[in-house]
């Protein structure tokens, strides 16, 4: 994750990004039943390590917003959220224009940058390139549309991916990360069934990049989603509805 702080800084913690990406290492991780399985090869380490400058190390939450679930001020609960430490903030808010999230993004960014919180922004690609932002979380489809140029700008590329086909195209077309769901029953996808703690392990098993599971994740199953060797969790609803943030993270 970077640390949006200057043009400057910015730079030289993709620089430390793209060291870190270069380095395999091997696992062990056992898998939610208990069973304990090998991955080789992991490319990109702990997600963290994009942090040089940063004291955060401890959590593997990031953050994905949704100002329409704020029933208090957008900004306020973003500041709420940094001060509680997520691994990073993910900007999503899709519905905005270019020009609108642009102006949200600098704003996010500065109160993140106050908390030595990463800040990743969302699907808007033109937008972080005229910020100098290097790290992007793309839809599929919009991944497949971005040109050479393009990526060859960022230093982090997420995308949401959801099959292991999904998984591997992404990993193909350069993401350093991805997010793998729905994985439980949540509100976002009602009326649909979570893919599971196995649909999970599957990907994170054939994918050397770090996996995120998102969907319904809770304190309730966060530690079996950490058994099946995924990195992390990505959570929405409770970082914008939740009172006590400290207890997600």
């Amino acid at each position: 994750m970077i640390i949006f702080m200057c043009k400057r800084r910015n730079q030289n913690s993709t620089k430390d990004l793209k060291q870190q990406l270069i380095k395999n290492r091997t696992c062990q991780n056992k898998d939610y039943q208990g069973k304990t399985f090998e991955k080789k090869n992991t490319t990109g380490g702990e997600f963290n390590s994009i942090l040089k400058n940063s004291v955060i190390e401890k959590s593997d939450i990031l953050c994905i917003t949704n100002r329409k679930l704020c029933k208090d001020d957008f900004l306020k609960r973003i500041q709420i959220i940094a001060a509680a430490q997520p691994k990073a903030i993910v900007l999503r808010e899709k519905d905005l224009s270019e020009e609108a999230y642009t102006i949200l993004a600098e704003k996010v960014m500065h109160i993140c940058e106050k908390y030595s919180v990463p800040c990743i922004l969302h699907s808007f690609a033109k937008a972080a390139m005229a910020l100098n932002v290097k790290a992007i979380h793309m839809p599929l489809p919009l991944l497949r549309k971005m040109t050479p140029q393009e990526k060859n700008h960022f230093e982090i590329i997420g995308a949401s991916c959801h099959s292991l086909e999904e998984a591997k195209e992404a990993e193909r077309l350069g993401c350093t990360y991805i997010t793998a769901g729905h994985i439980f029953l949540t509100d976002c996808k009602k009326g649909l069934p979570g893919r599971g703690l196995t649909f999970l392990q599957n990907i994170c098993e054939n994918v050397s990049i770090p996996v995120y599971a998102i969907g319904g994740i809770s304190n309730e199953n966060i530690n079996d989603v950490r058994q099946t060797g995924a990195a992390g969790a990505c959570i929405m609803s409770g970082f914008m509805k939740c009172n006590n943030i400290a207890e997600i993270i």
